[in-house]
């Protein structure tokens, strides 16, 4: 094994920048740098203390062997989302905890499992299916709104945006005016580190303030969610919502704690990634008109622009990883305790695995991209997030006859979650 591959500081302060997530090509210009030399290579401060130096992996072979190795790769004890020591130590005082929320992708085995279960059933395609009249009228609706709001559109706000977060609170049973408090409260918890996003100059703050702001909108999500389980307690029904506030685990309810972070992460992640996908995969139509008129004539490529759009978007850009033995990785020796960040923004771009990989290919095969993790921590969503997809372009593909840029598209300033906050289109209708 080579000595410790250690990041030159102006390099290591892109990996944890999230304006540096903002301007794409420059990203992946680093991780293309970085992965040619050093693979797996040790990220560290600046500034002694700032946060905890953490082992950047890159390629994606390593990426897929940590996501399936869920015994030498823990979610805990360390945080799960890079954070600044800072922010790890209010949370901690706050919560107990690393995180400010517990939920399915902090816990390793045996709760990991015994959670997960609890609403895997619910969300597999067979099950999945009942809601496809449903997702066929939102559609609908959302497309023709965007159709009367047109030529000049912009598609984040008034399709990939709205589109998945109605999906998302039918199924945990939010009435609609409870939406627009359910996007400020997801972008406070995912985009606080983008202004246009976060609406309260989080970008400003101190890591100790924006920790504060994000535990702010923790505890109105944790109140929200104990009033609609308990209602879901008196009256169950088949959403998922009633599955949660109901659920046993080795015969006893979920604890506070644990079910709120339940709620929580459906709620959040089941719809900012899709929206990123979405606007992600409209993006590259777009800019490929021939691509767009033969994904129109021909319906068959359309799971392929989703599977794509997927992995060239790449949503959730990191998960980290604590090594819970001593191991080598990428031909690094890596220590019991290490921390680790799988970036899956890099993995999802490994020209190893996928050639010329920042090509937008709807006919790319295979297309083993990592974008919803692997393993026992895939995402759980992840058939519904295709489904939902699915079912809007089939949508716009029979309404918008040509589709362009109409204005310059703007990425999230986010280390996280993130995605095009902006994509300025002008439609034609058919």
């Amino acid at each position: 094994m080579s000595a410790p591959a250690v990041i030159p500081g102006d390099i290591a302060r892109r990996v944890i920048d999230p304006h540096a997530y903002a301007e794409w090509d420059g990203l992946l210009d680093t991780f293309d740098a970085i992965r040619a030399e050093t693979p797996v290579a040790k990220v560290q401060p600046d500034t002694p203390g700032l946060f905890d130096p953490f082992w950047l992996v890159t390629r994606y072979d390593d990426v897929m062997r940590m996501s399936k190795d869920n015994a030498a790769f823990l979610n805990n004890p360390r945080p799960v989302v890079f954070s600044f020591s800072e922010a790890i130590r209010f949370s901690r005082a706050a919560t107990g905890s690393n995180m400010l929320v517990d939920s399915l992708v902090v816990f390793d085995a045996p709760i990991h499992p015994k959670y997960r279960k609890l609403t895997q059933e619910w969300f597999m395609p067979r099950n999945l299916a009942r809601l496809e009249d449903e997702l066929r009228a939102l559609a609908a609706q959302m497309v023709d709104r965007m159709i009367g709001q047109g030529p000049e559109v912009d598609f984040v706000k008034q399709v990939s945006g709205p589109y998945p977060l109605r999906v998302v609170m039918q199924i945990l049973g939010v009435p609609p005016e409870d939406e627009p408090r359910m996007q400020m409260l997801t972008q406070q918890l995912f985009g606080g580190q983008d202004k246009d996003l976060s609406g309260s100059g989080m970008d400003k703050m101190t890591p100790e303030q924006v920790v504060q702001i994000v535990a702010g909108a923790v505890k109105t999500f944790e109140d929200y969610f104990a009033q609609l389980a308990e209602e879901r307690r008196r009256n169950p029904n088949d959403d998922v919502a009633s599955v949660i506030a109901n659920a046993l685990v080795d015969g006893q309810p979920l604890p506070p704690r644990d079910m709120a972070g339940y709620y929580i992460i459906v709620a959040t992640a089941g719809h900012d990634t899709t929206s990123a996908s979405t606007a992600g995969a409209m993006q590259a139509l777009a800019h490929d008109p021939e691509q767009y008129a033969r994904v129109r004539a021909d319906r068959s490529l359309l799971p392929g622009i989703v599977e794509e759009a997927i992995r060239w978007t790449s949503p959730v850009q990191h998960f980290m990883r604590t090594a819970a033995q001593d191991c080598e990785l990428g031909g690094q020796a890596i220590k019991a305790g290490d921390w680790l960040m799988m970036n899956y923004v890099a993995a999802n771009h490994d020209p190893a695995q996928f050639p010329d990989p920042r090509r937008f290919d709807a006919a790319r095969s295979p297309n083993r991209h990592l974008a919803f993790g692997a393993g026992a921590h895939q995402c759980l969503g992840l058939h519904l997030a295709r489904l939902e997809m699915r079912i809007l372009f089939e949508a716009i593909l029979d309404r918008v006859a040509h589709v362009e840029p109409a204005g310059e598209a703007r990425r999230a300033n986010s280390t996280f979650v993130g995605g095009l906050k902006t994509l300025p289109l002008c439609i034609t209708s058919a």
